[in-house]
């Protein structure tokens, strides 16, 4: 049998205590290795006399009885490693001539010439992990500050815009009133301006239906005798009234109601034939036909309501006479100047007060929708899971960008990750804005961004995230482990934990 003894150390070595263990056993094993007493292999598959335990023979399957010998294939060997950390190696490398242990256990009877480094390898680590404590405690204390600063900045946007939305909406419905009361005199005065233009317009129609009857009724009068007799419209074929081809003196004596009618009873025979007379100075006039015409939107005005379609123009069957057109013209060139006239005294109209108070009210309901705009903006922040205390929300609204040999990669947290090539070319998206992914005792570890740009022939690209304590935020790696699917770290302080007492004693000097 192979035994030997182990000191362990405390403090700086004032006084030590031997502890007798089979070679290559941890202390954590230590009792199942009695001496003077048979050894079952730990996997219970025989028993064994103690004095075959690291007798360089393998005689327990999974190897439990040769921890100190490269007898069994599948055992394992126990570097104590004191003053660093302990160790298992393949039972294959014991006394192989390497030294594997720092502190050159292994090599108990190859004749390698090896040095113990184990201090100086805990010495090493040990001031790396002092360095990632004090990172993790600057970490710690930024977190803390992260936490104060958004629940505090929240809060602020919750009543400031809640407190601005009530004030806002008070004025908005007292510069209705004022609007509503100012508007009053200037929509009567419209509405005065606005009838008067209709009765204007009713008595220009009417005294131009006179004049066109009067000429009617002088172009059906043959004989000049001041009547129209049904000999007379007869002659006029387009009265016909059942346009059947034939107007019979009948139908002619029906419209006019006896033999013969003066200007003064023709009037209510106009009424029944203006829409088909056809005046006989334009019968043999080819009709060209309808041309479609170029209309313009209507200006945005408020004498929109007065357009100059509005103003009764002269009829294209009117008598091409050169005097007349010129005598037409000069009415129409009057009643436009008229329309003009009532457009600008319409503008008049409106009234500065009443002016001043819309665009008082305009701009309170702009300021209204601005305030909802920015209540939606903050509903939708405070929607997200920023974390048990709202560590993670700081980062909301911005982007951290890494720049590779080849693509500089943009992380905006809680909404998409992107590359775009260095050197110019489109930004491929690489998911968006997932779920929390990280295990379940530490879910707030991995962000999980999904539902990105397609690949070609493949699924759509997506980025796990995987957050690591640090006291800046930035991305510090990507990769692409699996087509299309990406991986980003990520360090903020948002995730580092409390510190804990970094005690290397248990880790580094068990025996």
């Amino acid at each position: 049998m192979h035994c030997h003894y182990f000191v362990l150390l405390l403090a700086v070595g004032i006084s030590a205590v031997e502890v007798q263990r089979p070679r290559g056993v941890p202390l954590s094993k230590r009792p199942f290795y009695e001496e003077g007493k048979p050894f079952t292999c730990l996997d219970g598959s025989r028993t064994i006399p103690f004095n075959r335990v690291n007798d360089d023979y393998c005689d327990c399957q999974d190897g439990s009885d040769e921890p100190g010998t490269s007898a069994c294939p599948n055992g394992h060997f126990h570097c104590t490693n004191a003053g660093f950390r302990p160790a298992f190696i393949p039972s294959s490398r014991v006394n192989d001539g390497i030294c594997d242990c720092c502190d050159t256990t292994d090599e108990y009877n190859s004749g390698a010439t090896c040095q113990n480094t184990c201090r100086e390898m805990g010495r090493k680590e040990k001031e790396i992990f002092q360095k990632l404590a004090e990172v993790a405690k600057e970490g710690f204390l930024l977190k803390q500050q992260l936490i104060q600063e958004a629940k505090r900045g929240l809060e602020e946007k919750k009543v400031l815009y809640k407190f601005s939305k009530k004030d806002i909406e008070a004025k908005v419905e007292s510069l209705r009133t004022v609007k509503e009361e100012a508007e009053k005199p200037e929509k009567e005065a419209k509405e005065r301006h606005l009838k008067a233009w209709e009765e204007q317009k009713a008595v220009i129609r009417m005294e131009k239906d006179k004049a066109k009857m009067a000429e009617v009724f002088a172009e059906l009068d043959d004989d000049a005798d001041g009547s129209v007799s049904v000999a007379e419209l007869l002659t006029h074929s387009e009265l016909d009234p059942d346009s059947d081809g034939s107007f019979t003196e009948v139908e002619a004596q029906v419209l006019l109601g006896v033999e013969k009618v003066d200007i003064a009873a023709f009037e209510a025979v106009w009424s029944n034939i203006k829409d088909k007379y056809i005046s006989e100075a334009k019968q043999d006039i080819p009709i060209d036909p309808p041309q479609e015409e170029n209309k313009e939107p209507p200006a945005d005005t408020d004498s929109e309501q007065y357009p100059d379609e509005d103003i009764p123009e002269e009829d294209d069957d009117e008598e091409d006479d050169e005097d007349d057109e010129e005598s037409d013209d000069y009415k129409v060139t009057i009643m436009k100047n008229c329309c003009f006239i009532l457009r600008f005294i319409l503008m008049l109209i409106s009234f500065p007060v009443a002016q001043k108070a819309r665009d008082e009210f305009d701009e309170a309901e702009r300021a209204l929708r601005e305030v909802d705009d920015q209540i939606r903006n903050i509903e939708k922040e405070i929607s997200f899971d920023f974390g048990p205390s709202a560590e993670f929300g700081y980062m909301y609204s911005q982007c951290y960008e890494l720049t590779t040999g080849e693509y500089v990669y943009k992380l905006c947290p809680f909404n998409r990750v992107s590359q775009k090539p260095k050197f110019g070319g489109s930004e491929t998206n690489l998911g968006t804005w997932g779920k929390w992914a990280g295990p379940e005792d530490n879910i707030y570890s991995v962000m999980k961004y999904e539902h990105g740009t397609g690949c070609w022939q493949g699924p759509n690209r997506s980025t796990t995230v995987k957050l690591t304590c640090g006291n800046e935020t930035v991305i510090t790696a990507t990769s692409e482990p699996s087509r299309c699917e990406y991986l980003m770290e990520f360090t903020t302080p948002a995730i580092c934990n409390q510190p804990k007492n970094m005690d290397l004693t248990d880790e580094h000097d068990e025996l």
